[in-house]
């Protein structure tokens, strides 16, 4: 039996209250994501996220959510790198934002010119010194390439599934466990995780179909002696 952990569910990112009352329920779209592992980087998915009070959840970060819970039990935390422009070329992004501001704030520089919602905006600012955000080319670089910090999965009860339950070891083809003779376990009791969705569900049924076929052969088995 391996512990229950959450699955496909929200990380939390320790706001400052001005961007968490102003962002939270804000969804950051369109985006792209992916995991750093030293210098491998893993595909990058596009989609997109929520903000809320405690950190970030929705479906892009479900799709990366078991690799980001793996870097925070192995290290302490978790990087979850963002393309906020994934339609825009690094190159444009340098040039618009290398151009005379003539008077306009930073904000509204980004929006009209990169095409960032505030939130995005917002997210940048959080995450970048004022070094870089006064900077054309490393901005425009961090809008590519802007890593946010994880600290921890949010709880267990909060998420939308688990990883963790009974080893497929521990269960023969049928799904009994080896030590329970009689006992069938399906579904999320087992140890498995899918991305939300069809994956969860589809994977639930199969799993209880041949639990469910697996103990009426188990009853059928018992009771042939006596019928005999």
């Amino acid at each position: 039996m391996h512990p229950l952990r959450p699955a496909n569910g929200g990380f939390e990112r320790p706001w400052s209250p001005p961007f968490a009352d102003r962002f939270a329920g804000a969804p950051v779209k369109p985006v792209a994501a992916w995991l750093q592992h030293g210098a491998d980087a893993s595909t990058p998915v596009r989609g997109e996220f929520v903000i809320t009070r405690h950190g970030i959840e929705g479906s892009l970060v479900y799709a990366l959510a078991a690799g980001l819970r793996d870097q925070i039990e192995t290290q302490g935390y978790a990087e979850l790198w963002l393309d906020l422009a994934p339609d825009r070329t690094q190159h444009a992004l340098t040039a618009a934002l290398q151009q005379d501001r003539r008077g306009q704030s930073l904000s509204n520089t980004l929006r009209r010119r990169c095409g960032l919602s505030p939130v995005k905006s917002g997210l940048l600012r959080e995450n970048l010194g004022a070094e870089c955000l006064g900077d054309g080319a490393r901005l425009a670089a961090a809008i590519k390439r802007l890593p946010v910090r994880l600290a921890a999965t949010r709880p267990l009860d909060e998420a939308i599934s688990s990883a963790g339950g009974l080893a497929f070891d521990e269960l023969d083809a049928q799904f009994m466990v080896r030590q329970r003779p009689g006992l069938f376990c399906a579904g999320e009791m087992l140890d498995w995780e899918a991305p939300t969705g069809g994956y969860l569900l589809t994977a639930c049924l199969a799993t209880g179909r041949t639990a469910g076929l697996g103990a009426v052969a188990w009853l059928d088995a018992r009771r042939a002696p006596h019928s005999a």
